[in-house]
Order: C-alpha cells, then sequence, then structure tokens
C-alpha cells in the first residue's frame, strides 16, 4: 500500500484536517484497499514531522467516519464499507451540500445537461461509473 500525505503548515486548514481528507480521498479513490494497513501514528508523524497527536486526532475522526477500523496492538485498518452504514444524518448533510452545488451551478447558468456531465466526470475521477459500476480496482 502506497500512501501518500502532503501537508501544507500554512494552509487554513488544521493539520488533522488535511490528513483526514487526504486518506478519505486514497479510500474513496482505491488507492488504498479494504484491510490495507494504515502507517502508524508514529510513523506517519515522523514522516510528516507533525505531534503524533495530530495523527492520532485525524485517524480517531476517520474511525468515527468509519473509514477506518483501530485494532489495539495491531493498527489501523481500511474499513469494509459494507460495514460502514451512512447514517441519517450524515446522508442529510450530503444531501445540502449536494443541493448548495446544484445552486451555485444554476447560478452560474450551467443546464441540467451541463451540470450532470460535470459531476459524472468527476465521479470517473474517482474511478466510479456513473452508472453505478464499481470502482476500479
Amino acid at each position: 500500500m502506497a500512501l501518500w500525505i502532503q501537508i501544507s503548515p500554512g494552509s487554513n486548514e488544521p493539520i488533522y484536517a488535511q490528513i483526514v481528507a487526504q486518506v478519505g480521498r486514497a479510500i474513496a479513490t482505491g488507492q488504498v484497499s479494504i484491510g490495507d494497513k494504515l502507517p502508524a501514528v508514529r510513523t506517519l508523524a515522523g514522516e510528516l514531522v507533525v505531534n503524533p497527536n495530530t495523527v492520532a486526532r485525524a485517524y480517531s475522526i476517520l474511525e468515527q467516519q468509519r473509514l477506518v477500523n483501530t485494532k489495539t496492538g495491531s493498527g489501523t485498518y481500511v474499513a469494509d464499507p459494507k460495514l460502514r452504514h451512512a447514517d441519517a444524518g450524515r446522508l442529510n448533510i450530503l444531501t445540502e451540500r449536494i443541493d448548495n452545488i446544484i445552486t451555485q451551478a444554476l447560478n452560474i447558468g450551467l443546464s441540467e445537461h451541463d451540470i450532470t456531465r460535470t459531476f459524472e466526470d468527476r465521479l470517473r475521477k474517482f474511478g466510479t461509473k456513473p452508472d453505478g459500476g464499481k470502482r476500479k480496482k
């Protein structure tokens, strides 16, 4: 498993949030697979030259999002999507965000076709087929 995380210390986004976003993207795009072990907290902290508590916080958030599982004494692993079970609250937040994006797209003059095509293009970048197909391996 090759997980590459690059942080921007001068960013307005906290370092732990940058780690969460990049690991989440790696999982979504299939860069890391189900069952892959993430680097140990201290190892990743050393590579990124950040406090281990920062990485631990990021891993904790990823676990709350059900993207990873931590096995005490063994490490942190990418979770099986079948075990993630999106809850209604997270689904509502996602729906609100999609509604905001659609509103912005319509306000800049995009047609329904343009919005759909843009969304499908973005899905393909994540290796997901717009017709409901599985991710590429």
